[in-house]
């Protein structure tokens, strides 16, 4: 019983190649000006026309937004004595207090510019003016390198008077605010185009960029004649594809199960981001715990009896599905975990458990790589070409903690 209410979560190969083929349709809907609008997978152009030279050089800050923690960072950029390109960074985590996150766009701001202003004083550098990268990891619809109109939050953010506006323009606002340093914000861009710009300094065959974290995303570098929403023809221009909406137009339906669907009719955006509900981190810890909570139900688990705190919408954290995955084979982690959700599991509970978990992330996994089939086989058709041989930068929580 326990495997058939499991099986549920394989997809077999016609299926992950129905999403690949799903997925491409898609993009290519997003990036047509006569179906953009309805395209739930946007193709949004982000005017990043080109990949490092590798020959930059200076200091630069950067500022990272794009969940409940953002980082500011000193970037060193040179030569070392063997003139070999070399790169050295200071940084500073700073968490985001939820009022912050649901109050006003110039609450979020201030406190970004308060925590850049603290960044500043630490590294005695309050007296130059920097150029800024600012990678921001939310949908955006630019108009330019440094100007980007915010679409709507995503990862729980709600600050309002942000949606529609020009997100580069509420920053310098806030920095103007307080006065004590200035800043020249170059560019804006995504989390997926930072990750796949940094990887192209290790692999100069890297023209994907993904995201597996709290969130999920993907960009790439696409022919500059199929963006229809950008003038132009010739050269190439990364798009950020912003993939975590595919299925919101009914694309996946066939695919979400009971728990999905629990998940999204719960969240604080229903209907909204369904392929990043099946894959990211914000939501995998949840899908675990409906499932254990379904088997509990049917006494399959646990001796048919659950914890008020296995009861709890966000009890099970996506931390403790990596670790649980991560068990060496003595239940000791399990069984720990299990034990602070008030829970005494036995031997055969701790491998239904970690059965469970499994069976979450390797969906996870597949419906991500069937996506990301679908990017690279997109390119690959608009290049003419049999084969193509690209590298992808992949980035995020997931990805680094999570033992696929």
């Amino acid at each position: 019983m326990v495997e058939q209410i499991l099986s549920e979560f394989r997809l077999n190969k016609e299926e992950l190649k129905e999403v690949m083929e799903r997925m491409q349709r898609e993009m290519d809907r997003g990036l047509r000006i006569e179906t953009h609008e309805e395209a739930s997978v946007k193709m949004l152009p982000t005017y990043v026309c080109s990949t490092p030279e590798g020959s930059e050089v200076g200091d630069f800050l950067a500022l990272d937004l794009g969940g409940t923690n953002f980082r500011v960072m000193l970037v060193k950029v040179g030569e070392d004595e063997e003139r070999s390109w070399k790169v050295e960074t200071k940084n500073q985590m700073y968490s985001i207090p939820e009022d912050a996150m649901t109050g006003t766009a110039e609450m979020l701001f201030d406190y970004i510019a308060e925590c850049m202003s603290d960044f500043l004083d630490r590294h005695h550098i309050k007296h130059k003016k920097l150029p800024l990268g600012f990678t921001f990891s939310f949908p955006v619809r630019h108009e330019d390198i440094d100007k980007g109109i915010l679409l709507n939050w995503t990862k729980g953010f709600k600050a309002s008077g942000a949606e529609g506006n020009n997100v580069v323009g509420l920053l310098r606002d806030a920095i103007k605010r307080r006065g004590d340093f200035e800043m020249d914000v170059v560019a804006m861009v995504n989390d997926t185009v930072a990750t796949m710009i940094s990887c192209y300094y290790e692999d100069r065959s890297c023209e994907v960029g993904m995201i597996v974290g709290t969130g999920c995303n993907a960009c790439y570098m696409e022919e500059m004649r199929t963006v229809e929403l950008v003038e132009g023809e010739e050269g190439r221009m990364c798009v950020n594809t912003e993939w975590g909406a595919f299925g919101d137009n009914g694309e996946l339906e066939e695919f979400r199960l009971e728990y999905d669907r629990v998940v999204d009719e719960t969240s604080i955006n229903p209907g909204h981001q369904l392929y990043e509900k099946l894959i990211s981190g914000k939501y995998m810890g949840e899908l675990v715990r409906l499932v254990l909570v379904k088997l509990v139900n049917e006494d399959l688990l646990f001796n048919g009896e659950a914890s008020e705190q296995l009861k709890t919408r966000g009890s099970f954290e996506t931390r403790y599905v990596s670790q649980v995955e991560s068990d060496t084979g003595d239940r000791k982690q399990i069984y720990n975990i299990l034990s602070s959700l008030g829970v005494l599991p036995s031997e055969l509970d701790c491998d239904i458990v970690r059965l469970v978990c499994e069976s979450v992330s390797t969906r996870s996994a597949h419906m991500c790589g069937a996506g990301l089939a679908g990017v690279i086989n997109l390119m690959r058709e608009r290049r003419s070409q049999e084969a193509l041989a690209i590298t992808v930068g992949v980035d995020g929580s997931v990805y680094k903690l999570h033992p696929w």
